[in-house]
This record gives C-alpha cells, sequence and structure tokens, in this order.
C-alpha cells in the first residue's frame, strides 16, 4: 500500500513542477508572441518578472481548488476540459486585477495570448500521455495483434480498455458488446460497442477475435452463465474480470482477468448471511474443527478465525493438509491464537485429552470417510471413522460442556443406497438423539450436496482427464448432482449454527441440479476444446452405491424457513432412541471386529439404507 501512495505523491509533484514551468513559458512566451524577441521592452520584461511569484502561487492555488492535482487523468473527458478553461480563466482575471492593484502597465493584448498560452501548455501535460497512449493503439491495431472483445460497456470495462492502452502488449480491443440498446453503435474509451450479447458469436466471427472477455463484475451469476453458454460455442478463449472493488489497489486490471472456472457455471445469485451475529457468535470463543486439514474443514478455519475466536484448534489425522492449513492460516494471521492438533476422532482418550486441556466451546466436526466407492470396499472403516468418531465426539461435548456441537452431513444421507450415505445418517441421528438428552449442548446437523473442487470430486477428477486428453469419464448421462463452492457452503454452515436450538438438521438451498455429462461438455469447451471431438466423454456404467440423483430431504422430514432464505430445517424423525443405541452399539462393535455382517447392521440402525451390490 506505501508503494501506491508513493507513487501518488510522485504525480502530483510532477503535475505541480509541470504547471510552474507553464506559468513561466506562457508569460514570457506571450511577450515573444506581442513583441519582436528583439524588440520586447523592457518594463514590460520587468513586470512579467516581478509578476512571475504571484502568477505561480495563484495558478497552483486555483488548479487545487478545481481539483486538477486529483482527478485520473487516464479518463478525462470533456468536463476535465472545461474545468482546466474556467481555472485558468480565473488565474487570468486574478492576474489582471493585480496587476490594475500595482498600476502596472502590460499590453491589453498580452492577456488573451497568455490565456491561450496556458491552456494549451495545461492541456498538454494532463492529455498528452493520453493523446500518444491512443496513436500508439491505434498503430498496433493495424498490425497483427491478439483481437480481444469486450462484454460489458460499464466502467469496469472502461477500465479495462484503459489499462489495454497503457500497456504495451500484443493484445487490442476490437469491440465491445452490452445488452443496453442505447449504448449500440456508440464508444467507450474509443472501442465501438457494436451490439448486446446475441451479436457475440456473430462479430467474433467477422472480426476474427482471438479473445473474449466479460468485465460485467457487479451483474448476477446467472446472467453470466447465460453469456458463458453462448461464448463456448466459439473455439475462443473466454476469461472474466470478477471484480473491480477488490483490485482498486492494483496498478492495472489487466492482472485480475482471470479464465472461466467450473464455479462460473453455478449461475448462483450472491446471498447475504449476518456477519455480526456470527462474529458474536465465535468471538473470544474456543472452537474445535475436526477434518480441519480437508476441504470443508480447512474452509471453516479460515472463516472462522476471521471472526476472532479465542483460539481455534486445527483438528486432522492426516498431518500434511494440516500444516498446509495451518502455513496458509499462520500466513494470513499472524496474530491468531491457532494449535494444529494431529489424531483420530476414533481414539476417545486422544479426543478425551484435547476436551480436558482446551475446553472447546464450539465443535464443528467435519472428519469423515467420504469417498462413496472406495468406502464400499472398507465398509467397517466407514462404520470405525464415521460413527464411533461422531459418537465419542457428542459424548466428549455433552461431558465437557460444550456449548454448540454442529456436525457437517451430506445429501447422500437421505435414503442411501451405499455404506458412506448410511453412516452419515446415523451420524445425524447420532446427533438428534444426544440434542434430547442434553441440557448443557445444542447439537445440531448441516447437510448440503457436493462442494466444487473437494477433495475427491468429480470436477478435479474430469479437469485431469481433459488435460491428459481424454476421455472425460461419466457413470450415466442421467446422472445429477446438487453443487456448491466451498466458501459458499462453509458461510451457510456457520450461518446455521445460529439457528441452532437443539436436534436440527438444517438443510441447505443447493440450487438447481446440475447433469455431471453437461457438466462435463461445459468443462472440455472451458479448456477451450470440443466435446466428443477434440475431448471425447465416454460412459463407464454407475457404481456400486451410486445413485442417479441425490436428495436432500427426506418427505417425512418436513421442511422450516429460517431467516436466511439459503437455510432450511428438517423436523427430528421420531425414533426409539433406546432401540437406537443399542443397536448402534452392536454396528461399532462388528466393526471394530471387521465382521462381514457390517452392511446388514447398518441396515437394521439405518431403516432408510438399501443394500447395494457390489
Amino acid at each position: 500500500m506505501n508503494h501506491i501512495f508513493k507513487n501518488e505523491k510522485i504525480r502530483i509533484l510532477t503535475l505541480i513542477i509541470s504547471d510552474i514551468v507553464a506559468v513561466i513559458i506562457s508569460s514570457f512566451l506571450a511577450l515573444v508572441l506581442r513583441f519582436d524577441i528583439d524588440y520586447i521592452p523592457k518594463h514590460y520584461l520587468n513586470v512579467v518578472v516581478l509578476s512571475l511569484p504571484f502568477c505561480v502561487i495563484t495558478t497552483l492555488l486555483v488548479f487545487y481548488f478545481f481539483r486538477l492535482y486529483n482527478r485520473v487523468w487516464s479518463y478525462a473527458s470533456i468536463g476535465e476540459m472545461i474545468s482546466i478553461i474556467e481555472s485558468v480563466f480565473l488565474i487570468e482575471v486574478i492576474t489582471i486585477c493585480y496587476h490594475v492593484f500595482l498600476d502596472v502597465d502590460l499590453p491589453r493584448s498580452y492577456y488573451p495570448l497568455n490565456l491561450f498560452l496556458l491552456i494549451i501548455m495545461v492541456v498538454i501535460t494532463r492529455f498528452g500521455k493520453v493523446l500518444v497512449r491512443d496513436i500508439n493503439y491505434n498503430h498496433r491495431k493495424q498490425k497483427k495483434t491478439k483481437k480481444i472483445m469486450i462484454i460489458g460497456a460499464g466502467s469496469a470495462a472502461a477500465i479495462l480498455i484503459r489499462d489495454f492502452k497503457n500497456e504495451n502488449s500484443n493484445a487490442t480491443v476490437i469491440c465491445a458488446i452490452d445488452d443496453n440498446i442505447n449504448k449500440k453503435n456508440k464508444y467507450i474509451m474509443g472501442v465501438q460497442i457494436v451490439g448486446n450479447r446475441y451479436d457475440i458469436q456473430k462479430y467474433a466471427k467477422k472480426l476474427d477475435i482471438n479473445e473474449i472477455i466479460i468485465a460485467m463484475p457487479s451483474v448476477a451469476p446467472s446472467k453470466i452463465k447465460e453469456i458463458i453458454e453462448i461464448c463456448q460455442s466459439l473455439k475462443i478463449p473466454v476469461k472474466f474480470l470478477p471484480s473491480v472493488a477488490k483490485s482498486l489497489t492494483k496498478s492495472s486490471l489487466t492482472g485480475e482477468v482471470r479464465p472461466i472456472r467450473y464455479e462460473d457455471f453455478l449461475g448462483r445469485d450472491s446471498f447475504k448471511i449476518d456477519e455480526s451475529g456470527i462474529a458474536e457468535f465465535i468471538n473470544d470463543k474456543t472452537v474445535l474443527v475436526t477434518g480441519g486439514g480437508g476441504s470443508i474443514g480447512g474452509e471453516l478455519c479460515r472463516q472462522i478465525i476471521q471472526y476472532e475466536p479465542k483460539k481455534l484448534l486445527l483438528f486432522d489425522i492426516y498431518e500434511n493438509n494440516a500444516y498446509d492449513v495451518q502455513m496458509e492460516l499462520e500466513r494470513h494471521y499472524p496474530n491468531a491464537n491457532l494449535s494444529v492438533l494431529i489424531g483420530s476422532v476414533r481414539d476417545n482418550k486422544r479426543m478425551e485429552q484435547i476436551f480436558l486441556k482446551y475446553k472447546p466451546d464450539i465443535v464443528y466436526h467435519a472428519a469423515a470417510h467420504k469417498h462413496v466407492p472406495l468406502m464400499e470396499k472398507s465398509p467397517n472403516e466407514t462404520i470405525k471413522n464415521n460413527c464411533l468418531g461422531t459418537l465419542n465426539l457428542v459424548r466428549l461435548s455433552e461431558k465437557h460442556k460444550v456449548k454448540n456441537f454442529i456436525l457437517i452431513s451430506t445429501d447422500k444421507a437421505v435414503r442411501p443406497t451405499n455404506i458412506m450415505g448410511a453412516s452419515k445418517r446415523i451420524c445425524e441421528m447420532i446427533v438428534q438423539t444426544y440434542a434430547k438428552r442434553s441440557h448443557d449442548t445444542r447439537f445440531a446437523a448441516v447437510r448440503f450436496g457436493n462442494v466444487l473442487g473437494s477433495n475427491g470430486s468429480v470436477i478435479p477428477l474430469f479437469l485431469k482427464q481433459i488435460d491428459e486428453g481424454g476421455p472425460v469419464t461419466v457413470t450415466d448421462k442421467r446422472v445429477t448432482r446438487f453443487f456448491m463452492t466451498i466458501p459458499e457452503a462453509v458461510s451457510l454452515v456457520l450461518q446455521a449454527s445460529l439457528y441452532a436450538k437443539g436436534g436440527e438438521i438444517f438443510v441447505l438451498d443447493m440450487g438447481k441440479p446440475i447433469r455431471i455429462y453437461e457438466l462435463a461438455e461445459n468443462l472440455i469447451r472451458m479448456r477451450g476444446y470440443k466435446p466428443n471431438e477434440d475431448i471425447s466423454i465416454q460412459i463407464t456404467g454407475l457404481r456400486p452405491g451410486e445413485k442417479l440423483y441425490e436428495e436432500v430431504l427426506m418427505d417425512d422430514e418436513g421442511l422450516e424457513k429460517t431467516d436466511n432464505n439459503m437455510i432450511f430445517i428438517g423436523k427430528p424423525l421420531k425414533m426409539d432412541e433406546q432401540k437406537f443405541l443399542k443397536d448402534l452399539e452392536n454396528l461399532i462393535t462388528e466393526a471394530q471386529k471387521n465382521g462381514n455382517q457390517i452392511k446388514e447392521l447398518t441396515k437394521t440402525v439405518c431403516n432408510t439404507y438399501t443394500i447395494s451390490n457390489d
């Protein structure tokens, strides 16, 4: 930030010096134009010399008053030109009054000449760089350069076009697109607005466009998605300017332009969370995040630490991931009270040590085995880690009077057809059972679908397959899934924490389900290829335990609104708690024996589970 202020001071100082020089030159040059240089009367010359200090100070003060030192001259328009003329005219009036007051004599023609010359010189100092830039830019346009189409003709596009003009690159903005019909055939920073979004393909081909940049940071993501889909039929790289506000400290916005990411395909409009409420909930509390090195757990730590907890405990069994998150957090929050702890949620004694030593106020339980096909091959490990681990944490939370316990669940817990989903449904049942028994701890669960880019998710796999030349493997053309970005999901988890009274299953609005086959097609196009031409898509058949579609709520759970339109509450289901706890104990015992009847016993505990054939 300091270098920005330093550069600004240098810019202002340069303008001040140039203005002083302009006053001096215009004052003497006006005499030269009025008289021949060899015949300038000496007393006129003396008047000009003696008046210079007054004229210089007056000029600087008037220019300061007219804000000619704090304008961005790269955006200069007719308004700035008028300000220059007005300020110089005022300076000349003051100068005349000063000369009258001193009773000094100068030719009447001197003043209009001085006025004209000073205006010209001030304009050159302000607009000279812009004129040279535009000349060079137009010259570059005639050469073979990368031709860019910018979608959007607002302030972000104007800044971006200016930056391309200022930079000595081989890229040239050829045209702009905007849906505002009143802007058609008008110009923005010298670039013509040729039409609306439905003209993108036409002008991209006509003008031989090499790259498209979407510069509409304030437009709803759903609209951005529509434009991306139009652009994708062209075999042209499409890039995106996500935000101007975050880039105001940058010298150029061109560095902020990024390729289209998979989350851009969601088209989800932004939502609000109660940040002040979350801050009050977390601030000055000791917060334990299990699975803190994972995709969800890591993001929980990133967001929680911003609210200044008394202490943040990052707990994970995998030290490499935990270390990576630790390094990131310590780099960005060097003063935060962070402890990274290694261990397994299965190990009750280890967890007891942590609860005794640190006395957490809030527990976010994100540690879990979640990879569906792998868990089908290791069902006992699934039960040990997910069910036993959750039971250990719930019991310890009740024992040590933790204020809030939040379980991270999944849509795969709804009518599960795989052992992973069944184990998470059992975890929800554990939470709901202990919620009824506990007087000190509020137990709740948050259920959501797939998160983009998480460990083991389909999108990183697809991108790797595309980068390797394909094929991209899709299990079935009909398969659909709910998706949400990791930061979105976690921010809603934190918001749901505020609503917890005990026993709720919070269900996040995941938007519309996305067809996995279409997602694969979009990702291929995103990389600049054509599906099933450049990169093939191969149908492999459904894997064991895999559904065609996921659900987030059972019909009999009902649905209750919260203050946030993205969060709903599923009503607790009735169940025989004593039988459930007994069956759960038998299930965990069988898992610890690595028994062969684990899926059948899981069915006994979770009657909505449908055992799939391996």
